[in-house]
C-alpha cells in the first residue's frame, strides 16, 4: 500500500488497536479463539496433521514386523526439522513482504515468551497484502511436506508428519493475525510495525460501499 503512517489519519485511518511484541502471544490466542474462517482453517489443518499421524499408526500395526518405537523416533526427528525450519519460515514471511514493496525488513526473537517474528518497518499494508504475507510460509512449507511424503520413501513419511504437524500448530501467530483482520472486516484495515518501539499498529476506517460512491447525473 503506497501509504506512509504520518498519512493515515489524512486518508481518514484511524488508531484500532496497539500491539506490543511481548504480549503477541496472548494476542494470538484471543483472536483463534473467535469463530472466523482462518480460525476454522487452522483448526483443520492441525487435524488433518494428526490424521496423516494416526493413518501411519494404524498402518504400521497391520504389519507384523512393525516397530512402534522406531517410527516415534522418525516422528521425533520430524519435530526437530520443524523447528530448524523457523528461520525458513520467517524467511519467506520477508520475501512476501519484499514482493508487496516492503523496503526494510527484519527479524525479531523471544526464546522465553517463545515468538518469533518477521517485521518490515513502518511499511503500510491493507488486508490483501497482509494476508499474502501471513499466509506464504505456511502454503509453501505445507505444499512442500506433503509432496515429500507422497515422494518419499514410507520409512520417511513419520519423519515428514512429525514436521508437518509441529510446523502447523507454529503458523498460530500467522492464523492469529489473520482472524483479527476477519473480526474487523466490517473496515478497511491497515497494518505496519514499528520496528524500535517494538510495536504493532492496527488502524481502520469504514468500508465504502456502493451506496456511498457519488452518482453521475445525465
Amino acid at each position: 500500500m503506497k501509504l506512509t503512517p504520518e498519512e493515515l489519519s489524512a486518508q481518514q485511518f484511524v488508531l484500532m488497536d496497539q500491539l506490543d511484541h511481548d504480549d503477541i502471544v496472548p494476542f494470538i490466542q484471543q483472536n483463534l479463539k473467535k469463530w472466523t474462517s482462518y480460525a476454522v482453517i487452522y483448526f483443520i489443518a492441525n487435524m488433518l496433521s494428526f490424521g496423516l499421524a494416526g493413518f501411519l499408526l494404524v498402518r504400521g500395526w497391520k504389519h507384523p514386523e512393525y516397530s512402534i518405537a522406531s517410527d516415534i523416533g522418525s516422528f521425533i526427528t520430524g519435530l526437530t526439522l520443524a523447528f530448524l525450519l523457523l528461520p525458513f519460515h520467517e524467511y519467506i514471511h520477508v520475501l512476501a513482504y519484499r514482493s508487496q514493496g516492503a523496503k526494510q525488513t527484519s527479524y525479531a526473537a523471544n526464546l522465553r515468551k517463545f515468538y518469533f517474528m518477521a517485521l518490515a518497518d513502518r511499511f503500510v499494508a491493507n488486508k490483501k497484502e497482509f494476508t499474502i504475507v501471513a499466509l506464504a510460509p505456511f502454503v509453501s512449507i505445507t505444499a512442500m511436506l506433503l509432496i515429500l511424503f507422497f515422494v518419499l520413501n514410507p520409512s520417511w513419511q513419520p519423519t515428514v508428519v512429525g514436521t508437518l504437524l509441529l510446523h502447523t500448530a507454529m503458523c498460530s501467530g500467522d492464523f492469529g493475525l489473520l482472524c483479527y483482520l476477519e473480526i474487523h472486516r466490517d473496515k478497511e484495515i491497515v497494518t505496519y510495525d514499528d520496528v524500535p518501539a517494538k510495536m504493532t499498529y492496527f488502524f481502520g476506517r469504514p468500508v465504502k460501499s456502493l451506496t456511498q460512491i457519488p452518482r453521475i447525473s445525465t
